[in-house]
């Protein structure tokens, strides 16, 4: 059954108009039941631009991994992530072979990573000829599988996974699975210096090829008529399991969960600078926003609570 604009909700869209204009967002896209219903860019080259989408990227990973797993490359999430990194073995602290794969999924691998802290937002495995090699070897401050910390490191350790078990490039993969049936238009997904495509924020794409990645999710798995993700999977990894930063919500795995009065769950993916693909299941609604908020992520965050989710 459809949902009515009317009756399931109310928004101004002048209003919405009006509070976007004055912040540094650049587009925005909102649909109902597949069918936009509301579009706004802060100029023509927006529309096509290739926006950095940040770490929105970590939930394509989460969705790569979730095909992995639809299709037996990963069976099993409790696997010890030692399997595929035997390194490990030879750490001096034996936790770090407890770590498992949905320890990565949820950020509860227990590693030293200050990137919401010291390190403001940029995760210093940036800085190293290995990125895998720096996480790996990162102390652990936490048991494995306890506490929720944002790691960026947890996501390229998904990719590496993903590519030694598809022996496929993540970049690949994607586009077999995931970006052509989509339909996207060009892309950019960058590497580390090992090849694995970044997993926590390396990819650029329009404001239009985002949101068809959350129509995905909010047909739960299929797009158009052909289904490219269990909706088993979507269910999983968009419940809330920690609340560690409450100013976003839960973290489920590799998205943002919260909750609003009167609409229930919604759950969102979320990049540095005010990127967003925000999906509210209860009213078959799917927000995409771009933007250049640096040093205000939150911001169009608040606009979604306070303009459309009251």
């Amino acid at each position: 059954m459809g949902h009515s604009t009317d009756n399931l909700f109310k928004w101004d869209s002048s209003l919405l108009s009006e509070v976007l204009v004055k912040e540094k967002v650049s587009g925005c896209l909102i649909s109902i039941d597949n069918d936009i219903v509301y579009q706004f860019f802060k100029n023509k080259k927006m529309q096509k631009k290739q926006h950095k989408v940040n770490s929105c990227t970590k939930s394509v990973t989460s969705c790569l991994i979730g095909i992995a797993w639809d299709q037996g490359y990963i069976p099993d999430l409790s696997t010890p992530i030692v399997d595929y990194f035997p390194s490990l073995l030879e750490d001096r602290d034996q936790r770090k072979q407890l770590i498992t794969i949905d320890d990565l999924l949820t950020m509860t691998a227990g590693f030293d990573w200050p990137e919401m802290g010291e390190w403001g937002g940029w995760p210093h495995m940036i800085h190293s000829p290995n990125w895998v090699k720096y996480v790996l070897e990162r102390p652990l401050v936490t048991e494995p599988g306890q506490t929720m910390n944002y790691n960026s490191g947890c996501s390229q350790l998904l990719l590496a996974i993903l590519q030694k078990m598809t022996k496929q490039r993540a970049r690949d993969y994607a586009v077999n699975h995931l970006f052509s049936r989509l339909g996207f238009n060009d892309f950019i997904w960058h590497e580390d210096p090992q090849g694995v495509n970044i997993g926590g924020f390396g990819l650029h794409m329009t404001i239009h090829d985002l949101h068809k990645f959350g129509i995905l999710y909010l047909n739960k798995g299929k797009y158009g008529k052909k289904r490219l993700l269990s909706e088993e999977w979507i269910t999983r990894t968009t419940k809330p399991e920690h609340l560690t930063y409450s100013a976003f919500g839960h973290y489920g795995r590799h998205w943002w969960v919260s909750e609003a009065p009167n609409i229930g769950t919604y759950y969102f993916a979320m990049g540095m600078g005010g990127q967003y693909c925000c999906i509210v299941p209860s009213l078959g609604m799917n927000i995409t926003i771009t933007s250049d908020t640096y040093g205000d992520t939150v911001k169009p965050l608040q606009i979604i609570k306070n303009v459309l989710l009251q």
